[in-house]
């Protein structure tokens, strides 16, 4: 066992989603980024829009923690790296504190996040009609799990200064600390659509000032102060093993051998804005050159183009605009066509099918989606139906769905991915012919690095650089 450094961490949880989990944890990394806290950000599960505004508050990358994607043994150690150099973390929770992986217990939940890391957690709780019932509330949430250390409560969305008495008053017959009121007039805009917040990225300026207006209203109606005293009282906890992107490639046999480091190009801006920051980690561990593109705005693609990653997003929002470019649409298409490598998940899968609501895509899969009314979401255990850039046929991997979108395929395709559906029926997804693999599927990269090890080497072989 390897004992990570003990740096002062906190968890803000919630009884269910909604309570205002976000607006706590974004507010607090902002208040201590300002007092020049070094503040490292997480979130629990597989969220990529939160994580966005983490990093604009904390001036470093938000990062993940997800037990199931990655493996419960190795989060203490991705933990550890994502807070090197850092005074303090802060963990935003995932839905209710206990909510996690459906019929597996605790399994990617708050709770079990909190127990391995050895972090406190503070609960923020939607006070909305509630009265000394509150204290009922509470200490349910702190008696469910005793390994979980319930630090005290933040109280959201309270009516006036007689029902904050009433409220602190329940909180102070369980002795449960009060950290902090935020009234029904308190609130700060965050606009959201059909998955969730819209992605910080997409909203540059205004993002900051979302943030800004989250930090004065933490800074003025949460005890701050306290709340660091709290993360400075976990305990140190001890690693199986630690990690870092060198460390996992290291286990693999090291960098890719190669004369020089293949571009592997990452598709980014606003259409393309879901990504873990392992990913370009790993990728540059593999010994790729990482370089990446704006779908919205290039017309071609990065110089010397080995491997192409596209990740998540909303590129239903921006599918005109991704349209009118037909330009890096049609580079696409070609390099696919060369035997270039493609990775795409999700977002890229939309992208590479022939069209989306009915506007050309690159046509590099032969499939049409369209936005639907119904939300695919959920945890998946899925076993590669094919040999392709990504794993060997049989490889099994955990992975993430998550979107609005339906693809119907014009031919009988390679699958990429076998997974049992909710009845225990067979699910066959995705695309896994050749050098592309196209998929609803997220994947984090942490839990299977020999996936982007895989991309590089393919990415050198078609560069004919491999060593």
């Amino acid at each position: 066992m390897v004992t990570v450094s003990a740096v002062p961490r906190v968890l803000i949880a919630a009884p269910a989603s909604g309570h205002g989990k976000t607006t706590v944890a974004t507010g607090l990394i902002a208040v201590l980024a300002r007092r020049g806290r070094r503040v490292a950000p997480f979130k629990v599960g597989p969220d990529y829009i939160d994580p966005g505004y983490h990093a604009l508050a904390a001036g470093r990358p938000g990062r993940n923690l997800d037990p199931f994607l990655v493996g419960e043994y190795r989060m203490v150690g991705v933990f550890g790296h994502g807070t090197a150099g850092a005074d303090i973390a802060v963990i935003e929770g995932v839905m209710g504190l206990y909510d996690g992986a459906v019929g597996r217990g605790e399994l990617a939940s708050s709770a079990q996040v909190a127990v391995l890391t050895g972090s406190p957690v503070v609960l923020v709780v939607d006070a909305t009609a509630q009265g000394r019932s509150v204290a009922a509330l509470v200490d349910g949430f702190r008696g469910f799990d005793r390994r979980v250390r319930l630090a005290g409560v933040v109280l959201n969305r309270v009516g006036s200064a007689r029902h904050r008495e009433i409220l602190a008053a329940a909180l102070e017959e369980i002795g449960v600390p009060l950290l902090g009121v935020l009234h029904r007039s308190d609130a700060a805009a965050t606009p959201s659509r059909h998955l969730g917040l819209v992605p910080a990225a997409e909203r540059a300026p205004d993002a900051l000032a979302t943030v800004d207006a989250l930090a004065d209203l933490v800074a003025t109606h949460v005890d701050v102060d306290r709340i660091e005293r709290i993360a400075a009282s976990a305990a140190q906890v001890a690693a199986e093993e630690t990690w870092s992107p060198e460390l996992a490639i290291g286990e693999l046999g090291g960098p890719v051998a190669c004369r020089t480091r293949p571009v592997v190009a990452v598709a980014g801006g606003a259409a393309f804005t879901f990504s873990y920051a392992e990913h370009a980690e790993l990728l540059r561990a593999a010994g790729a050159e990482v370089v990446s593109f704006d779908p919205l705005r290039d017309e071609a693609l990065p110089d010397g183009t080995s491997a192409v990653v596209i990740g998540g997003g909303f590129p239903e929002v921006y599918a005109s605009q991704l349209a009118e470019n037909a330009a890096l649409l049609g580079a696409v298409r070609r390099f696919a066509d060369s035997g270039g490598v493609i990775a795409a998940e999700c977002a890229g899968l939309l992208y590479l099918a022939k069209k989306l609501d009915g506007v050309p895509m690159c046509g590099v899969v032969d499939a049409e989606a369209r936005m639907s009314e119904r939300l695919t979401l959920g945890y998946r255990e899925a076993v590669a139906g094919t040999d392709s850039v990504l794993s060997p046929t049989g490889t099994r991997v955990n992975g993430h769905e998550f979107h609005r979108t339906v693809l119907t395929p014009g031919s009988s395709p390679q699958p990429a991915w076998f997974w049992r559906g909710s009845e225990g029926e067979k699910v066959a997804e995705g695309f896994g012919a050749g050098r592309v693999h196209a998929s609803y599927l997220h994947l984090h990269w942490a839990g299977a690095p020999e996936i982007p090890r895989r991309i590089v080497a393919a990415a050198a072989e078609y560069a004919g650089d491999a060593a």
